[in-house]
């Protein structure tokens, strides 16, 4: 099977860049899987785990909080706002932020908690 490549770009670093045989994401629309082949596409990213199936049998989980997602010619761009690999979370930080998030009533902040407990551990 063929592969496609993968960049995923937050708005301050590169933060993984490979080979892949799918990639999981969610838009506005719905969740997408994207294999090769895939139609061309353009979508708005909402918060929620990425998950990358790498070429070589791997598995790469990141939290992403908005941006775009762009597919053409088996080359899959996202650039996202914010996006952090699941390796790379805190998560006592984020269980932190979970309940601090709950007792200000602010759905945003708790979603971004949720989205980084869930990529964390490798849910999706």
């Amino acid at each position: 099977m063929a592969d496609l490549h993968v960049e995923l770009v937050a708005a301050d670093r590169s933060v993984w860049s490979g080979e892949a045989t799918m990639v999981i994401a969610r838009t506005t629309s719905g969740d997408i899987g994207i294999m090769p082949g895939h139609e061309p596409l353009l979508g708005v990213l909402q918060s929620g785990p990425v998950t990358v199936r790498t070429s070589d049998g791997g598995t790469v989980v990141a939290a992403v909080h908005g941006g775009f997602i762009s597919f053409s010619d088996d080359k899959l761009s996202i650039l996202a706002e914010i996006a952090e690999l699941a390796d790379e979370i805190d998560v006592a930080r984020a269980e932190r932020a979970l309940e601090r998030s709950k007792s200000e009533t602010d759905a945003a902040a708790e979603r971004r908690a949720e989205v980084r407990l869930a990529a964390a551990a490798g849910a999706y």
